[in-house]
């Protein structure tokens, strides 16, 4: 599976990019889940290491971390995971975890275990770019992408981190933490250009996106929509059972983004 690629998930037009909490409801869902969304339309997925203190995540998230940390999820059993559902799905697959979690199971282990189970990029949203020196060169040496966040703010700021991103620029739509937004004010074609500007490189927009309209209507201005809360509240809601409504969505969120290509 080392052949897939970030880049592979942009390559037949905007991308639609769901996150779960790996573990919430339990392991054996979100082994379920993940082949299911692929299957449903998603090019690329964001799995959730959970964590006892998601200080970037608004409360949808935090409860389904907390949800999965009381089933007893923990990083190994997540390792052992993906290598199950690399069995079946082709699509490139990113960590999206803190700091913490890194460290405590030892970075470069942590790396060199993801890199094995087939992961493509790691998202930490708890590490400022003043800080990736810490984890960019072990990301290199085992040839994943270190994925980074980009929030509205200066633009010298946006342009260099643009400069040394790697994989995919998450956009923040809105300052803050993460959650349904029922409106996005931010410029985000004004963020994608001047990233562009300095890489190129994907950018997909997330924090605040839950439906099919603000997928389209974000795809328009970037190369795809990521959507976290919105999905992790179908999982609160159906628990168990959350597959069928989980995919009904991820369809319907992908043709949003096949809307802003035509």
């Amino acid at each position: 599976m080392s052949n897939i690629a970030i880049a592979d998930a942009f390559a037949n037009g905007k991308a639609f990019i769901p996150f779960i909490t790996c573990g919430d409801p339990d392991l054996e869902t979100t082994a379920k889940l993940i082949p299911a969304m692929a299957e449903a339309g998603a090019d690329l997925i964001e799995i959730g290491i959970p964590f006892s203190d998601p200080t970037a995540e608004g409360p949808v998230i935090q409860d389904g971390n907390l949800r999965a940390l009381s089933a007893g999820c923990t990083t190994d059993k997540v390792f052992e995971l993906v290598r199950e559902v690399r069995k079946t799905v082709t699509i490139p697959l990113v960590f999206m975890t803190y700091a913490n979690v890194v460290y405590s199971y030892g970075a470069e282990r942590f790396l060199k275990t993801a890199a094995e189970a087939g992961i493509q990029g790691l998202i930490l949203p708890d590490v400022p770019y003043e800080e990736k020196a810490e984890f960019d060169p072990l990301c290199k040496q085992y040839g994943i992408d270190l994925i980074s966040m980009i929030a509205p703010t200066s633009h010298e700021r946006i342009r260099m981190i643009a400069s040394e991103a790697s994989g995919f620029v998450y956009c923040v739509s809105s300052l803050g933490v993460t959650g349904v937004r029922s409106e996005i004010t931010t410029d985000i074609g004004a963020m994608v250009e001047l990233v562009k500007q300095s890489c190129d490189i994907p950018c997909a927009v997330g924090f605040g996106i839950s439906t099919p309209e603000q997928a389209e209507s974000m795809s328009r201005v970037s190369d795809g929509a990521i959507v976290g809360s919105a999905i992790v509240k179908i999982i609160a809601e159906y628990s168990r059972d959350c597959i069928p409504p989980v995919c009904d969505y991820v369809r319907s969120m992908k043709d949003g983004c096949r809307r802003a290509d035509s």
